[in-house]
């Protein structure tokens, strides 16, 4: 990231800026990252206890996005290590990774936690001490098995949520920040893809028409969800106005469809698509962070909805499926 340039007030937007310029934008102090204004929030000191604060915050982060059952506490690793090295079936050896990154992370905190009680008692702990060593292991470890834990949804893997642990161990307080705000702003260009496309396809749909404000609140809700920090008391404002653009998109039911028997599919699967798209949108703010396939994921079914009036490809079951005597069948 660029040096950061302050500026104590809003200025011309039309004018060029620079990534990491932080001033008053919408009422709100940002920071500019690659094209996006994001509220900014001054890092916390560098000290362990806030180290501690950050790494518990991202702990349930991750787990909260993740897919169920992998949050195998830290005194059981060696156990949950035993049975993924034993395991020889594909499917069952990636669940019992996830499991054993999950038993691992929690190892990391567990001893990092030790660590700064054990400062706040005036032990101090060097950083190339044996706790600090298995601690850094832990992570990396982690960091490697969580590429094959999924999103809550299945969809994919996310294993920049991973990541983020990892750094808040390593890195400075302030340079941890300066990577947040990029993802952040990578989500915020994941989230506009999104609900560009929506309006592009929902403009052209009859009856549809009064989603498209809704959408475009649905976009600027979510952003602002996104740069929000819980601890921030924005959030009573931020929240309720994003979780009512949700619940907006979701109850809407288009009006003034003629009744034509053959547009019923069209106008249904119009609606499954929309769903779809705000689920998409609500798993970005919730990770923030880019989510490429699910996010690709929904463009392919844009395409199918925009070519064929519907989501399902005429060919979705191979023909080979209908012949019992293939091997390759399941």
């Amino acid at each position: 990231m660029n040096p950061r340039n302050t500026e104590l007030a809003d200025t011309d937007d039309s004018s060029p800026v620079d990534n990491g310029t932080i001033r008053e934008h919408d009422g709100k102090i940002c920071i500019f990252i690659d094209g996006y204004w994001i509220r900014y929030y001054a890092p916390p000191p560098n000290t362990m206890e806030e180290k501690r604060g950050l790494i518990l915050s991202l702990r349930r982060r991750v787990f909260h996005h993740t897919e169920a059952g992998i949050n195998s506490p830290g005194w059981r690793t060696e156990i949950a290590r035993k049975y993924y090295e034993e395991e020889a079936d594909p499917a069952k050896k990636r669940v019992k990774a996830a499991m054993l990154a999950g038993s691992l992370f929690n190892r990391a905190t567990d001893i990092f936690t030790t660590v700064v009680d054990l400062e706040e008692k005036g032990i101090q702990i060097a950083e190339d001490n044996e706790l600090m060593k298995q601690c850094e292991s832990c992570f990396m470890e982690a960091l490697v098995l969580g590429k094959q834990v999924k999103h809550f949804s299945g969809e994919e893997g996310v294993d920049e949520l991973w990541g983020e642990p990892f750094k808040a161990f390593s890195y400075p307080i302030d340079r941890f920040f300066d990577s947040r705000y990029i993802k952040l702003a990578q989500t915020f260009a994941s989230i506009d893809k999104v609900v560009d496309r929506m309006i592009s396809i929902f403009s052209e749909v009859e009856g549809f028409e009064g989603v498209l404000p809704k959408l475009d609140e649905l976009r600027s809700s979510a952003k602002t969800e996104v740069e929000t920090m819980r601890r921030d008391e924005a959030i009573y404002e931020v929240w309720p106005r994003y979780v009512a653009a949700k619940e907006a998109v979701k109850e809407f039911k288009p009006c003034g469809l003629a009744k034509r028997e053959d547009s019923i599919r069209y106008w249904e699967d119009g609606l499954r698509l929309l769903h779809m798209g705000q689920d998409v949108i609500s798993y970005l703010s919730g990770v923030r962070v880019p989510m490429p396939v699910t996010t690709s994921n929904y463009m392919l079914n844009c395409d199918l909805y925009e070519q064929n009036g519907s989501l399902d490809s005429e060919f979705s079951i191979p023909e080979a499926c209908f012949d019992a005597s293939d091997s390759t069948c399941n």
